[in-house]
C-alpha cells in the first residue's frame, strides 16, 4: 500500500531539492549593492514620514473598493462562462442584466471623478 505513494514523495522531494536549489544559486550569483532607496521602509506607495496612524486621503480607500468591487463581479463571468450552454437563455439574460448594472454602475463612477487620482 504504501508503494503507491512513493511517486508523491518523489515529485515532493525534486520540488523541494530545485526549490532550494534556486534560492541557493539567487543568493550566490546575486550582487549585494544596498543603498539609501532600497533601504528605506515604504507600503502601499506612501513613504514612511509621519506618525503610523496618520489619515490618508479618502479617495485612497474609494479607489481600493472600487477595485475589489469591479474585479470581484468579473470574477462571476468565468463559472458562467463555463455553464453557459447548461443554463440557456435565462442565463444569458441574467448575465446581461447584470454586466447592464456593473457598466451604468462603472459609468457613474466615471461621471463621479472617482476614478480620477490628483
Amino acid at each position: 500500500m504504501l508503494e503507491n505513494y512513493l511517486p508523491v514523495l518523489i515529485f515532493m522531494i525534486v520540488g523541494l531539492a530545485v526549490g532550494a536549489i534556486m534560492i541557493v544559486l539567487g543568493f550566490a550569483l546575486s550582487t549585494s549593492k544596498p543603498d539609501s532607496e532600497k533601504l528605506s521602509p515604504y507600503e502601499c506607495g506612501f513613504e514612511a514620514f509621519e506618525d503610523a496612524r496618520m489619515k490618508f486621503d479618502v479617495r485612497y480607500y474609494l479607489v481600493a473598493i472600487l477595485f475589489i468591487l469591479f474585479d470581484l463581479e468579473i470574477a462571476f463571468l468565468f463559472p458562467w462562462a463555463v455553464v453557459l450552454e447548461k443554463i440557456g437563455m435565462f442565463g444569458y439574460i441574467a448575465m446581461a442584466i447584470f454586466l447592464g448594472i456593473l457598466v451604468i454602475g462603472f459609468i457613474y463612477e466615471w461621471k463621479k471623478g472617482a476614478l480620477e487620482w490628483e
